[in-house]
């Protein structure tokens, strides 16, 4: 296969976890990126956002959007998810141009039938 699949996430995250095993159990090989030891490049996060909107990336949810107190601050998305990759939902699976946010089987096999 000639287009190479990437993996954001970190391995603490049960469907990032899912989404690795998923592309591994059909012998599809895929690049991981750990949050945990490196965030995203403005460039890399440029090309996410094309796919994916900012609002949808970062997570409201996370334990470090409430000890930052995000919700009562104005912020730059970009800038808060480029110096906290903790903020970021995971997984994300790019792939040529593209990207896509989360575990779902039939997106994941949507993948696979396009970069063939």
């Amino acid at each position: 296969m000639a287009n190479q699949i990437q993996i954001i996430g970190t391995l603490k995250c049960k469907d990032t976890q899912k989404t690795i095993r998923f592309f591994k159990e059909r012998a599809v090989q895929v690049h991981f990126l750990d949050l945990n030891i490196k965030g995203l490049s403005l460039g890399e996060l440029n090309n996410i956002k094309n796919s994916i909107s900012l609002d949808n990336l970062l997570d409201k949810n996370s334990k470090e959007y409430k000890r930052l107190n995000l919700e009562y601050m104005v912020y730059d998305t970009v800038q808060i998810l480029l110096e906290n990759p903790f903020l970021i939902k995971t997984p994300i699976i790019r792939f040529g141009k593209k990207a896509v946010l989360g575990y779902d089987t039939a997106q994941l096999s949507k993948i696979i039938d396009e970069i063939k």
